[in-house]
Parts: C-alpha cells; sequence; structure tokens
C-alpha cells in the first residue's frame, strides 16, 4: 500500500488545496486511516506562541485533529527566513524537521498525504523545493495542473522534470478547473499525452464557478472598508458584483447573492429597483448579499429599513466605485474555514470526477 502521497501543482490558485480536501475525504471514506501534513508553508497565522500554515489550520478543522504546529506544519518560511537560511543554513534544520513530523505521523496513520507550496520550484531557496521535500519523506506524487491542452500539457512537462531529476515517482496527473464544454476533448488529449508518458491522468475536474464566490469579510479586506451594518452576516458568499449601471430588471433576473456597489447618492434608487425586481419575481428575500458603499458614508431612512429588514452587511469604502470594483475582481479565493460549502463541493468533485483505483 502506498503509505505517503505528495500534492504538488504547477502553479499557484490552480486548486492544489481543494485537491487534496477531495483526496482525503475520498480516502477516509474508503476506511483508510489518513493523516496530513503541510511541510513547508509560506502563508502562516500566529497562534498564541507559535505559527502554523494556513492550510494546515483548515485540515485540523475538516479532519477533526488536534493541530501541532511541529508535526502538521513543521518549517514556516516566513519574512526574513530565506535570507536567514542563506546566511546560515545549519541554523535552521529544516530537514530535521520535517523528517520529525513524518516519523511522529506515520507511526500514527495508515497513509499520510502531503501538501505541497506553489509551484515545483517554491522553497528551492532553502533547499527545500517541492521535489526536495517529496525526496525527503520518500513521497510520491500527485500533480494538480490547471485545465486545457497546450499549455496544461508544457506545465505539466516542465513541473514533471524537477521531480523526474530525482528519481521521484508519479502516481498520475489531476487537470482541474476545465471548462465544462472542454472536459471530454481535454481528458482525450491529455491523456494521449500522458499515456507517451507512461502516467496516468487521475482525473478531470470542471471548473466550478461557486469555487471562487468571495465572502464579504475578504471584500472588505481587499477595498480596505468599514462595517456600517449586520457584521454578522459577513461569511456571505458573493456571486457576482452590480451597479447603478446595471440596475435592469432583465440584468438581474438570473442572479442571487449580489454585490452592490454604489455611492450614497444613487442607494435609494438602486433599492427601489431592486424591490421592484424582488414583486416581479415573487421574493421574498433579497438578491443582496451585500453592498459597497462608496463616497459619503452615510444612509437614508428608507434605505437603512431595507438593510435592517434582510440584514444586508454593508461596508463603505473611500475608494470610487470603478476603484472598488477593480480591488474585488483582482481578490484570489481560497477555501478557509469560513466556506464550509466550498469544503463539501471539493470533496464531491474528486469522489465524482477522480479514479483513486488508479493509484
Amino acid at each position: 500500500m502506498i503509505e505517503r502521497i505528495y500534492v504538488a501543482a504547477t502553479s499557484q490558485h490552480v486548486g492544489k488545496t481543494t485537491s487534496t480536501l477531495g483526496l482525503v475525504h475520498a480516502l477516509r471514506k474508503k476506511n483508510i486511516n489518513v493523516g496530513y501534513c503541510k511541510p513547508v508553508g509560506q502563508q502562516f497565522l500566529d497562534l498564541e506562541n507559535y505559527q502554523v500554515d494556513k492550510d494546515a489550520f483548515l485540515f485540523s478543522g475538516v479532519m477533526d485533529f488536534e493541530l501541532v504546529s511541529d508535526i502538521h506544519s513543521p518549517v514556516i518560511l516566513g519574512k526574513g527566513a530565506t535570507a536567514n537560511y542563506l546566511d546560515d543554513p545549519s541554523h535552521q534544520n529544516y530537514p530535521q524537521k520535517i523528517l520529525k513530523a513524518k516519523e511522529v505521523l506515520e507511526d500514527n496513520y495508515e497513509l499520510v498525504v502531503y501538501e505541497g507550496t506553489g509551484h515545483p520550484g517554491v522553497g528551492s531557496v532553502c533547499d527545500l523545493s517541492n521535489a526536495d521535500v517529496a525526496e525527503l519523506i520518500g513521497g510520491k506524487v500527485i500533480l494538480v495542473v490547471e485545465g486545457g491542452i497546450g499549455n496544461t500539457i508544457d506545465k505539466i512537462n516542465l513541473s514533471l522534470s524537477l521531480f523526474r531529476s530525482k528519481n521521484i515517482p508519479i502516481l498520475g496527473v489531476i487537470v482541474n478547473k476545465v471548462r465544462p464544454e472542454k472536459q471530454d476533448k481535454v481528458h482525450k488529449y491529455v491523456k494521449k499525452y500522458l499515456v507517451k508518458q507512461k502516467l496516468p491522468l487521475l482525473g478531470v475536474i470542471p471548473y466550478d464557478k461557486t469555487m471562487a464566490y468571495p465572502l464579504l469579510h475578504t471584500v472588505k479586506s481587499a477595498v480596505n472598508g468599514e462595517v456600517m451594518a449586520n457584521e454578522h452576516n459577513l461569511n456571505n458568499q458573493v456571486a457576482n458584483t452590480i451597479d447603478s449601471s446595471l440596475m435592469e430588471l432583465e440584468e438581474l433576473t438570473n442572479y442571487e447573492h449580489l454585490m452592490l456597489i454604489i455611492s450614497s447618492r444613487k442607494l435609494p434608487g438602486a433599492l427601489k429597483k431592486i424591490r421592484e425586481f424582488e414583486m416581479y419575481n415573487n421574493f421574498k428575500r433579497s438578491p443582496l448579499s451585500g453592498i459597497i458603499l462608496t463616497y459619503h458614508k452615510f444612509i437614508d431612512e428608507a434605505s437603512r429599513q431595507y438593510i435592517d429588514e434582510h440584514e444586508i452587511p454593508v461596508i463603505h469604502t473611500q475608494m470610487d466605485t470603478y476603484g472598488a470594483v477593480m480591488k474585488i475582481s483582482r481578490i484570489e479565493v481560497k477555501i478557509n474555514p469560513r466556506t464550509p460549502w466550498k469544503i463539501h463541493r471539493a470533496e464531491e468533485l474528486i469522489s465524482e470526477h477522480v479514479n483513486l483505483d488508479l493509484l
């Protein structure tokens, strides 16, 4: 039986954590006692007297284990870490920390899933590239790549070269975020390439737009906003954004979880149209998950009543409407403990589209 899987990705934001969540869930459904480790982390949380990678924190909640930084997140490459390592590598003991975590985990689990960091070369400056770490732990690699054909194959080839230079076994490839109408075509041609490489295509996962929905809490940070109303609903998800130029009924009929970006001067007219939309569609609730208020920090009485009735969070930003829209459009959405529906959906996508029997 495979004792350790190392999940790597061809680049950032291709769905490595999503795929790892789904893999862990699917393996546990097969009654395998699965452990988790993020050997090298970059984005971390400060918890009392120690630091832990954000993904390790997420998995501790999903898998219900007691989070121990030395075991589940042994190395954090925070600010200044690379310079300190280059000055004196001997003081860091990075490999020893990872091997200690490996020993503890593999004494307690049948199989351990190790999650990589960024693209395969990340960590090279500290001799901790994904390939270095996979070699250190004796892991077998599952490679996650974003969907397509030509560009996808190029990225697979480039990424595999780093692992193959160290003779690290490759268990297979998962192609993620594929446009549903292209799924069969991508499967056909990527598999054709992988057959020549003597590698299995484990699965082709369709793009699911709900996985890209940000939370209002994330939006608030992006626009450097201040909450004016209903802070308790900042975990509302945002499927789409609208402004006053798109406030026509025919533009709204196919949407929910909308975020309205508007100035306080135009807010009353916009909410009047929203009410008309509700009546037109016989909706009992508002389609708005939140409002971003630009320019003046003012809410008129009629708008306030509507906002309070539907418990809509309102965030004020000093940015203008265009600036707020641009900031929000650049948000990189990550799975986190505030998005349980994404965790559940990740598990479903892997179960439906990845063939673990090929392992």
